[in-house]
């Protein structure tokens, strides 16, 4: 892709996180009515690139809530999984946590919506991914992976876009461990994207780690270790672990990096639009490599 198309990406996707942020802060469980508003949006937007979105309904504490889902439909049984959560903690707009996630995933429907693969691609906005949900059965995602398994799905990788629009060259960077950085040989400033792995998902880390660094312009970094350590299961990509599916998390690293996690101050001024740009290009890469690969 060429930086007209890097230019394009980067112009959807503030559209989009102006939208969801702007319109749409504190869109969270304990605030429904926004929450609803907010799936009604992604929903249009789904609909607009000419896809039928399906909706898994369930209830939270007696209030219905749903994950949206759009597919390209694939000629063989096996399918990828690409999600985004579109809640947020109350009291933020959430332009990067995680309405660039949103963005991210909305602008990959986009660019294939005339797939004609092997592999199926759902595209799934889930709710319910922040507190008081996180890590139990009313997680969006925990609903769709269970699903998933016990429609006995064939998933060869799932990518939870977490947080992607928070990046620069002078960004101060921290590490989750004592000396991860020096033993990791990890960059000290917060200028790249890092995929985050449990060891089932170590064969999925590493071609998607060499698909970004071959289809993108930004730095790539990964880290694998035993899925129950965090911060490594902080977002939807667990709920695929827990059902035994390879799954990793794309992330700007969240609190690691940006000091706008969780407060009124993640707005849109705050993302880096052409680095979103860049992080949606290697995840396409991504999904050309699997699709090789299942041929």
């Amino acid at each position: 892709m060429n930086s007209a198309d890097v230019k394009e990406i980067a112009g959807n996707a503030k559209r989009i996180i102006s939208t969801l942020a702007g319109g749409f802060p504190s869109r969270s469980g304990l605030n429904p009515s926004v929450l609803e508003g907010a799936a009604r949006f992604i929903e249009q937007e789904f609909e607009k690139l000419g896809y039928p979105v399906t909706k898994q309904e369930y209830t939270a504490d007696g209030v219905p809530v749903r994950n949206l889902i759009a597919q390209t439909k694939g000629s063989g049984p096996r399918r990828i999984v690409l999600g985004a959560h579109y809640d947020t903690v109350l009291g933020t707009p959430g332009a990067d946590d995680n309405a660039s996630g949103v963005a991210g995933l909305l602008e990959l429907a986009r660019l294939l919506r005339d797939w004609n693969g092997n592999l199926t691609i759902d595209f799934v906005a889930f709710a319910h991914e922040e507190p008081p949900y996180f890590y139990t059965r009313l997680m969006g995602s925990r609903q769709y992976a269970r699903k998933l398994r016990t429609e006995a799905v064939n998933v060869v990788g799932m990518l939870s876009l977490e947080m992607i629009g928070y990046a620069g060259q002078q960004m101060s960077q921290v590490y989750p461990f004592p000396l991860l950085r020096q033993l990791g040989r990890y960059p000290r400033f917060g200028d790249y994207i890092a995929l985050v792995g449990n060891l089932r998902s170590l064969g999925l880390l590493r071609l998607a780690k060499r698909a970004m660094k071959e289809s993108c312009k930004i730095g790539v970094e990964t880290l694998s270790a035993p899925g129950f350590i965090p911060p490594l299961f902080l977002s939807d990509h667990s709920s695929f672990w827990k059902y035994r599916y390879p799954a990793l998390m794309v992330t700007d690293t969240a609190f690691l990096r940006n000091p706008h996690y969780h407060a009124h101050t993640d707005t849109e001024e705050t993302i880096n639009y052409d680095f979103l740009a860049e992080v949606v290009i290697g995840i396409l890469g991504v999904v050309m490599a699997l699709e090789l690969q299942a041929r």
